[in-house]
Protein backbone atom coordinates (compact mmCIF):
# COMPACT_ATOMS: atom_id res chain seq x y z
CA UNK A 1 0.00 0.00 0.00
CA UNK A 2 1.31 3.44 -0.91
CA UNK A 3 1.90 6.06 1.75
CA UNK A 4 -0.37 8.42 -0.18
CA UNK A 5 -3.31 6.12 0.55
CA UNK A 6 -3.02 6.74 4.29
CA UNK A 7 -5.06 9.72 5.42
CA UNK A 8 -4.57 9.50 9.15
CA UNK A 9 -3.64 7.36 12.13
CA UNK A 10 -5.51 6.68 15.33
CA UNK A 11 -4.99 4.54 18.38
CA UNK A 12 -7.77 2.18 19.40
CA UNK A 13 -7.28 -0.11 22.37
CA UNK A 14 -3.55 0.71 22.44
CA UNK A 15 -2.98 -0.38 18.83
CA UNK A 16 -2.27 1.91 15.92
CA UNK A 17 -4.66 1.64 12.98
CA UNK A 18 -4.50 3.25 9.56
CA UNK A 19 -7.60 4.94 8.15
CA UNK A 20 -7.78 4.66 4.38
CA UNK A 21 -9.56 7.08 2.10
CA UNK A 22 -13.32 6.54 2.21
CA UNK A 23 -13.15 4.72 5.55
CA UNK A 24 -14.00 7.69 7.75
CA UNK A 25 -17.05 7.54 9.98
CA UNK A 26 -18.05 9.65 12.92
CA UNK A 27 -17.84 6.70 15.33
CA UNK A 28 -14.05 6.41 15.04
CA UNK A 29 -12.03 7.33 18.11
CA UNK A 30 -10.41 10.77 17.67
CA UNK A 31 -6.65 10.91 17.22
CA UNK A 32 -6.33 13.03 20.34
CA UNK A 33 -8.21 11.86 23.44
CA UNK A 34 -11.16 14.08 24.25
CA UNK A 35 -13.41 14.04 27.27
CA UNK A 36 -17.01 13.20 26.43
CA UNK A 37 -19.30 16.17 26.98
CA UNK A 38 -23.03 15.98 27.45
CA UNK A 39 -25.40 18.90 27.52
CA UNK A 40 -27.17 18.94 30.85
CA UNK A 41 -30.94 18.72 30.33
CA UNK A 42 -33.11 21.46 31.76
CA UNK A 43 -35.12 19.98 34.65
CA UNK A 44 -38.89 19.61 34.28
CA UNK A 45 -39.79 22.43 36.64
CA UNK A 46 -43.55 21.77 36.48
CA UNK A 47 -43.03 18.22 37.70
CA UNK A 48 -40.78 19.48 40.49
CA UNK A 49 -43.46 21.95 41.63
CA UNK A 50 -46.13 19.24 41.71
CA UNK A 51 -43.91 16.67 43.43
CA UNK A 52 -42.66 19.10 46.11
CA UNK A 53 -46.00 20.85 46.65
CA UNK A 54 -46.62 19.15 50.01
CA UNK A 55 -43.24 20.36 51.33
CA UNK A 56 -43.88 24.04 50.60
CA UNK A 57 -45.04 26.59 53.16
CA UNK A 58 -48.65 27.83 52.87
CA UNK A 59 -47.65 31.13 51.21
CA UNK A 60 -45.33 29.31 48.80
CA UNK A 61 -48.17 26.94 47.92
CA UNK A 62 -50.27 29.91 46.89
CA UNK A 63 -47.48 30.93 44.52
CA UNK A 64 -47.36 27.35 43.20
CA UNK A 65 -51.14 27.44 42.67
CA UNK A 66 -50.83 30.62 40.61
CA UNK A 67 -48.06 29.14 38.46
CA UNK A 68 -49.83 25.84 37.85
CA UNK A 69 -53.17 27.52 37.14
CA UNK A 70 -51.76 29.74 34.37
CA UNK A 71 -48.25 28.82 33.30
CA UNK A 72 -48.29 31.25 30.36
CA UNK A 73 -49.05 34.12 32.74
CA UNK A 74 -46.28 33.06 35.12
CA UNK A 75 -43.69 33.00 32.34
CA UNK A 76 -44.37 36.59 31.29
CA UNK A 77 -45.38 38.14 34.61
CA UNK A 78 -43.08 40.15 36.85
CA UNK A 79 -42.21 39.10 40.38
CA UNK A 80 -44.66 41.69 41.70
CA UNK A 81 -47.51 40.50 39.45
CA UNK A 82 -47.09 36.89 40.57
CA UNK A 83 -46.97 38.00 44.21
CA UNK A 84 -50.10 40.10 43.82
CA UNK A 85 -52.09 37.28 42.23
CA UNK A 86 -50.89 34.83 44.90
CA UNK A 87 -51.68 37.33 47.69
CA UNK A 88 -48.10 36.97 48.89
CA UNK A 89 -45.00 39.15 49.15
CA UNK A 90 -42.30 39.38 46.52
CA UNK A 91 -39.73 37.77 48.87
CA UNK A 92 -42.16 34.83 49.15
CA UNK A 93 -42.02 34.37 45.37
CA UNK A 94 -38.22 34.35 45.57
CA UNK A 95 -38.30 31.82 48.43
CA UNK A 96 -40.68 29.66 46.42
CA UNK A 97 -38.24 29.66 43.48
CA UNK A 98 -35.37 28.58 45.71
CA UNK A 99 -37.51 25.98 47.49
CA UNK A 100 -38.00 24.14 44.20
CA UNK A 101 -34.29 24.21 43.36
CA UNK A 102 -33.93 27.38 41.27
CA UNK A 103 -31.25 30.02 41.82
CA UNK A 104 -33.85 32.75 41.82
CA UNK A 105 -36.80 34.19 39.91
CA UNK A 106 -34.87 34.61 36.65
CA UNK A 107 -33.64 31.00 36.70
CA UNK A 108 -37.18 29.85 37.51
CA UNK A 109 -38.62 31.77 34.55
CA UNK A 110 -36.11 30.22 32.13
CA UNK A 111 -36.92 26.70 33.28
CA UNK A 112 -40.64 27.39 33.28
CA UNK A 113 -40.49 28.74 29.72
CA UNK A 114 -38.78 25.53 28.62
CA UNK A 115 -41.54 23.44 30.19
CA UNK A 116 -44.17 25.48 28.35
CA UNK A 117 -42.43 24.98 24.99
CA UNK A 118 -42.28 21.21 25.46
CA UNK A 119 -45.67 20.58 27.01
CA UNK A 120 -48.20 23.29 26.15
CA UNK A 121 -50.61 20.68 24.73
CA UNK A 122 -50.47 18.72 27.99
CA UNK A 123 -50.96 21.60 30.41
CA UNK A 124 -54.61 22.38 29.71
CA UNK A 125 -57.52 20.39 28.32
CA UNK A 126 -58.57 21.15 24.77
CA UNK A 127 -62.02 21.87 23.45
CA UNK A 128 -64.63 19.49 24.87
CA UNK A 129 -65.47 16.65 22.52
CA UNK A 130 -68.97 16.01 21.27
CA UNK A 131 -70.73 13.23 23.16
CA UNK A 132 -71.16 9.92 21.34
CA UNK A 133 -74.05 7.49 21.54
CA UNK A 134 -72.03 5.01 23.58
CA UNK A 135 -70.24 7.67 25.66
CA UNK A 136 -66.78 6.82 24.29
CA UNK A 137 -64.63 9.94 23.73
CA UNK A 138 -63.30 10.58 20.22
CA UNK A 139 -65.00 7.43 18.88
CA UNK A 140 -65.36 8.73 15.32
CA UNK A 141 -62.00 10.52 15.48
CA UNK A 142 -60.08 7.33 16.31
CA UNK A 143 -61.68 5.47 13.38
CA UNK A 144 -61.33 8.47 11.09
CA UNK A 145 -57.64 9.03 11.89
CA UNK A 146 -56.91 5.33 11.33
CA UNK A 147 -58.63 5.45 7.93
CA UNK A 148 -56.75 8.65 7.03
CA UNK A 149 -53.42 7.02 7.93
CA UNK A 150 -54.14 4.00 5.74
CA UNK A 151 -55.23 6.24 2.86
CA UNK A 152 -52.02 8.29 3.25
CA UNK A 153 -49.94 5.14 2.76
CA UNK A 154 -51.84 4.26 -0.41
CA UNK A 155 -51.18 7.77 -1.76
CA UNK A 156 -47.56 8.07 -0.65
CA UNK A 157 -45.91 4.69 -1.13
CA UNK A 158 -44.65 3.80 -4.58
CA UNK A 159 -45.27 0.07 -5.26
CA UNK A 160 -41.94 -0.06 -7.10
CA UNK A 161 -40.15 0.93 -3.88
CA UNK A 162 -41.91 -1.88 -1.99
CA UNK A 163 -40.66 -4.33 -4.63
CA UNK A 164 -37.12 -2.90 -4.40
CA UNK A 165 -37.21 -3.36 -0.64
CA UNK A 166 -38.56 -6.89 -1.00
CA UNK A 167 -35.69 -7.76 -3.36
CA UNK A 168 -33.18 -6.56 -0.75
CA UNK A 169 -34.84 -8.61 2.00
CA UNK A 170 -35.09 -11.75 -0.14
CA UNK A 171 -31.41 -11.53 -1.12
CA UNK A 172 -30.03 -10.64 2.32
CA UNK A 173 -27.91 -13.04 4.36
CA UNK A 174 -29.47 -11.59 7.52
CA UNK A 175 -31.76 -8.69 8.37
CA UNK A 176 -31.37 -6.44 11.41
CA UNK A 177 -34.68 -4.76 12.25
CA UNK A 178 -34.81 -2.04 14.85
CA UNK A 179 -36.52 1.05 16.19
CA UNK A 180 -36.21 2.98 19.43
CA UNK A 181 -39.12 4.21 21.50
CA UNK A 182 -42.54 2.76 22.17
CA UNK A 183 -44.21 2.43 18.77
CA UNK A 184 -41.03 1.97 16.73
CA UNK A 185 -39.75 -0.82 18.99
CA UNK A 186 -43.09 -2.64 18.80
CA UNK A 187 -43.19 -2.26 15.02
CA UNK A 188 -39.64 -3.60 14.73
CA UNK A 189 -40.65 -6.73 16.65
CA UNK A 190 -43.72 -7.08 14.42
CA UNK A 191 -41.53 -6.79 11.30
CA UNK A 192 -39.23 -9.52 12.59
CA UNK A 193 -42.30 -11.60 13.42
CA UNK A 194 -43.56 -11.29 9.82
CA UNK A 195 -40.22 -12.02 8.14
CA UNK A 196 -38.97 -15.04 10.04
CA UNK A 197 -42.09 -16.96 8.94
CA UNK A 198 -40.79 -16.86 5.36
CA UNK A 199 -37.41 -18.24 6.42
CA UNK A 200 -35.72 -14.82 6.50
CA UNK A 201 -32.98 -14.63 9.12
CA UNK A 202 -34.27 -11.57 10.96
CA UNK A 203 -33.15 -10.27 14.34
CA UNK A 204 -34.23 -7.25 16.35
CA UNK A 205 -32.77 -5.30 19.27
CA UNK A 206 -33.89 -2.20 21.13
CA UNK A 207 -30.75 -1.47 23.17
CA UNK A 208 -28.71 1.27 21.40
CA UNK A 209 -25.36 -0.21 22.49
CA UNK A 210 -26.29 -3.72 21.36
CA UNK A 211 -27.50 -2.22 18.09
CA UNK A 212 -24.16 -0.53 17.50
CA UNK A 213 -22.26 -3.72 18.30
CA UNK A 214 -24.52 -5.72 16.00
CA UNK A 215 -24.18 -3.15 13.21
CA UNK A 216 -20.40 -3.49 13.49
CA UNK A 217 -20.72 -7.20 12.60
CA UNK A 218 -22.70 -6.62 9.39
CA UNK A 219 -21.31 -7.41 5.95
CA UNK A 220 -22.11 -6.27 2.40
CA UNK A 221 -24.79 -8.94 1.93
CA UNK A 222 -26.63 -7.96 5.13
CA UNK A 223 -29.57 -5.58 5.48
CA UNK A 224 -30.93 -3.13 8.02
CA UNK A 225 -34.63 -2.23 8.30
CA UNK A 226 -35.06 0.81 10.52
CA UNK A 227 -38.34 2.28 11.76
CA UNK A 228 -38.63 5.81 13.13
CA UNK A 229 -41.64 8.07 13.45
CA UNK A 230 -39.55 11.25 13.27
CA UNK A 231 -36.40 10.23 11.39
CA UNK A 232 -34.39 12.40 13.77
CA UNK A 233 -33.40 10.06 16.61
CA UNK A 234 -29.64 10.36 16.82
CA UNK A 235 -28.98 6.79 18.06
CA UNK A 236 -31.01 5.37 15.16
CA UNK A 237 -29.17 7.45 12.55
CA UNK A 238 -25.78 6.48 13.97
CA UNK A 239 -26.58 2.75 13.78
CA UNK A 240 -27.62 3.09 10.12
CA UNK A 241 -24.46 5.08 9.33
CA UNK A 242 -22.37 2.38 11.00
CA UNK A 243 -24.14 -0.40 9.09
CA UNK A 244 -23.61 1.42 5.79
CA UNK A 245 -19.96 1.99 6.67
CA UNK A 246 -19.64 -1.80 6.61
CA UNK A 247 -21.51 -1.76 3.27
CA UNK A 248 -24.81 -3.22 4.47
CA UNK A 249 -27.96 -1.90 2.78
CA UNK A 250 -30.67 0.01 4.63
CA UNK A 251 -34.46 0.28 4.28
CA UNK A 252 -36.05 3.19 6.14
CA UNK A 253 -39.69 3.22 7.24
CA UNK A 254 -40.00 6.78 8.45
CA UNK A 255 -41.17 10.29 7.68
CA UNK A 256 -40.29 11.99 4.35
CA UNK A 257 -37.40 14.45 3.98
CA UNK A 258 -35.83 13.38 7.27
CA UNK A 259 -32.15 12.83 7.99
CA UNK A 260 -32.81 9.12 8.38
CA UNK A 261 -34.62 8.84 5.05
CA UNK A 262 -31.73 10.60 3.31
CA UNK A 263 -29.18 7.93 4.27
CA UNK A 264 -31.30 4.85 3.47
CA UNK A 265 -31.05 2.95 0.18
CA UNK A 266 -34.82 2.41 -0.01
CA UNK A 267 -37.17 4.94 1.57
CA UNK A 268 -40.69 3.86 2.51
CA UNK A 269 -41.97 7.15 3.88
CA UNK A 270 -45.31 8.63 4.83
CA UNK A 271 -46.30 11.83 6.61
CA UNK A 272 -49.08 11.41 9.18
CA UNK A 273 -50.09 14.66 10.94
CA UNK A 274 -50.64 14.28 14.66
CA UNK A 275 -54.11 14.86 16.07
CA UNK A 276 -53.99 17.87 18.45
CA UNK A 277 -55.45 16.00 21.44
CA UNK A 278 -52.49 14.25 23.14
CA UNK A 279 -54.82 11.77 24.87
CA UNK A 280 -55.49 10.07 21.54
CA UNK A 281 -52.76 7.57 20.51
CA UNK A 282 -50.90 8.38 17.32
CA UNK A 283 -52.37 7.09 14.07
CA UNK A 284 -48.94 6.79 12.45
CA UNK A 285 -48.78 3.28 13.95
CA UNK A 286 -51.42 2.12 11.49
CA UNK A 287 -49.53 3.65 8.58
CA UNK A 288 -46.19 2.05 9.48
CA UNK A 289 -47.85 -1.30 10.22
CA UNK A 290 -49.47 -1.24 6.79
CA UNK A 291 -46.06 -0.55 5.19
CA UNK A 292 -44.67 -3.54 7.10
CA UNK A 293 -47.52 -5.71 5.78
CA UNK A 294 -46.96 -4.49 2.21
CA UNK A 295 -43.25 -5.28 2.50
CA UNK A 296 -43.81 -8.68 4.13
CA UNK A 297 -46.33 -9.72 1.47
CA UNK A 298 -43.95 -8.73 -1.33
CA UNK A 299 -41.11 -10.65 0.35
CA UNK A 300 -43.32 -13.72 0.62
CA UNK A 301 -44.05 -13.65 -3.11
CA UNK A 302 -40.39 -13.04 -3.94
CA UNK A 303 -39.35 -16.15 -1.98
CA UNK A 304 -42.52 -18.04 -3.00
CA UNK A 305 -41.71 -21.78 -2.82
CA UNK A 306 -39.27 -21.60 0.08
CA UNK A 307 -41.57 -19.21 1.96
CA UNK A 308 -44.57 -21.51 1.50
CA UNK A 309 -42.58 -24.49 2.77
CA UNK A 310 -41.47 -22.57 5.86
CA UNK A 311 -45.05 -21.48 6.52
CA UNK A 312 -46.24 -25.08 6.08
CA UNK A 313 -43.73 -26.30 8.67
CA UNK A 314 -44.81 -23.62 11.13
CA UNK A 315 -48.50 -24.41 10.63
CA UNK A 316 -47.85 -28.16 10.98
CA UNK A 317 -46.00 -27.54 14.25
CA UNK A 318 -48.70 -25.21 15.60
CA UNK A 319 -51.56 -27.59 14.78
CA UNK A 320 -49.70 -30.44 16.48
CA UNK A 321 -49.26 -28.25 19.55
CA UNK A 322 -52.90 -27.16 19.77
CA UNK A 323 -55.88 -28.06 17.68
CA UNK A 324 -57.29 -25.42 15.40
CA UNK A 325 -58.42 -24.49 11.90
CA UNK A 326 -56.23 -24.28 8.84
CA UNK A 327 -57.14 -20.63 8.14
CA UNK A 328 -56.60 -19.37 11.68
CA UNK A 329 -53.79 -16.79 12.10
CA UNK A 330 -50.44 -18.53 11.78
CA UNK A 331 -49.16 -19.00 15.32
CA UNK A 332 -50.77 -15.79 16.58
Amino acid sequence: MKDSEIVGDSVIGGRETNLRKGAFMRTHVPAEPQRDTYSKPIPDILAIIKDSYGELRPAERRVADVVLADVTFAVGASNAEIARRAEASEPTVTRFCRAIGCDGVRDFKLKLAQSVVVGRLYLAPGEPTSPTTDGSPLWSVVFGEARNAIAAVERSINPAEILRAADLVAAAHQVLVFGLGGSSTSLAHETQNRLFRYGVVAITHSDPYVLKMTAATLKPNDLVIVISGTGRTREVIEVVELAKHYRAKAIGITTPDSELAAICDVRLTVDIPEYPDPLKPTASRYAFLLIVDLLATAVGYRLDGSARETLRRIKYTVLNHRKGKVLEPLGD
